[in-house]
C-alpha cells in the first residue's frame, strides 16, 4: 500500500511514483488544498446539492488527509496504472478509484495553474510563455507516448497501435526548458503511431528569437527559422 507518511522518508521512491521531489510536493500541497476548496466548497457535497449534515460527518474516507489525496492523483498521472491496480495501492475499489480521479484531476490542474507551472497548450504562444522566459531560451523537444485502451474501431485501432511500444498509445509533443527542466509546452494529443515531426508540422511551435533546440532523429528536418537546432549523431565506430 502507498502511504504518504512512509514515502516522504524515501526520497527516491517518492520521486519515482509521483514525478516530484518532496521539496516540489510541499509548496504544491497548499495550492491543491485551496483549489479543492474553490472547486468543491465545504458547505456543499460533491453533487452540489444542499448539505444534509455537517461537513466531516459520516464514514471517513480512505484518503484521510490532503497529502494522501494529492499523492493519489500524482501517482495516477505519473504512472498511469490500470484503475484496479491503482485502487489496490490505496485500498479503493475500481469504481471508487475512477470517481476520485475524475474529481481530483481538475483540482490538480487548477493548483498547477495557480503556481504558474502549467505548460502552454497553444503552440503560437510558446515564445511569450513565462516558463520559457525564466532563463535563456535553451529548449529540448521530444515526443512522449502513454498506453491507452485498445480502440474498438478498426481504423482507430491501427492509428493507435505503436510498433515502438508494442501496444496502443496516445502521443504528445513536449517542449522543455533545459535550464529549469520545466515542461513549457504540451502539444495536442494524437494517435501514438503519428510521427514526431508530423505532430510538430501539424501544430508548428513559435520559438523565441535566438533559441537553441535539442532534438532527436524523430525531428530530423524540422528547422524552425531563427532557431539553432542540435541533433546527436552516431559515432563512426557505432555504424561500422
Amino acid at each position: 500500500m502507498l502511504n504518504y507518511n512512509k514515502l516522504k522518508d524515501r526520497p527516491r521512491d517518492f520521486l519515482a511514483v509521483t514525478g516530484r521531489t518532496l521539496e516540489e510536493f510541499t509548496p504544491l500541497l497548499p495550492a491543491f488544498q485551496a483549489a479543492y476548496g474553490i472547486l468543491y466548497p465545504p458547505h456543499l457535497p460533491y453533487e452540489g446539492t444542499p448539505r444534509q449534515r455537517q461537513a466531516g460527518g459520516g464514514v471517513k474516507g480512505v484518503l484521510a488527509s490532503d497529502a494522501e489525496t494529492l499523492l493519489f492523483i500524482l501517482v495516477s498521472q505519473k504512472t498511469h496504472p490500470l484503475q484496479t491496480l491503482h485502487g489496490l495501492q490505496f485500498r479503493l475499489s475500481q469504481s471508487q478509484t475512477n470517481s476520485w480521479i475524475h474529481r481530483l484531476l481538475p483540482v490538480l490542474q487548477h493548483a498547477v495553474r495557480t503556481l504558474g507551472h502549467a505548460p502552454e497548450r497553444d503552440a503560437h504562444r510558446v515564445a511569450a510563455s513565462p516558463l520559457v522566459l525564466e532563463s535563456a531560451p535553451a529548449l529540448a523537444i521530444d515526443g512522449t507516448e502513454r498506453r491507452r485502451q485498445r480502440p474498438q474501431d478498426p481504423a482507430r485501432h491501427q492509428e493507435h497501435s505503436s510498433g515502438k511500444k508494442k501496444t496502443h498509445t496516445d502521443k504528445n509533443i513536449l517542449l522543455v526548458n533545459a535550464h529549469t527542466r520545466k515542461v513549457v509546452y504540451l502539444g495536442p494529443t494524437v494517435a501514438g503511431k503519428t510521427h514526431d515531426k508530423k505532430a510538430v508540422d501539424d501544430a508548428p511551435i513559435a520559438y523565441p528569437a535566438n533559441a537553441t533546440l535539442d532534438k532527436d532523429s524523430g525531428f530530423q528536418g524540422d528547422e524552425p527559422p531563427g532557431v539553432l537546432t542540435r541533433q546527436p549523431k552516431k559515432s563512426p565506430e557505432a555504424t561500422s
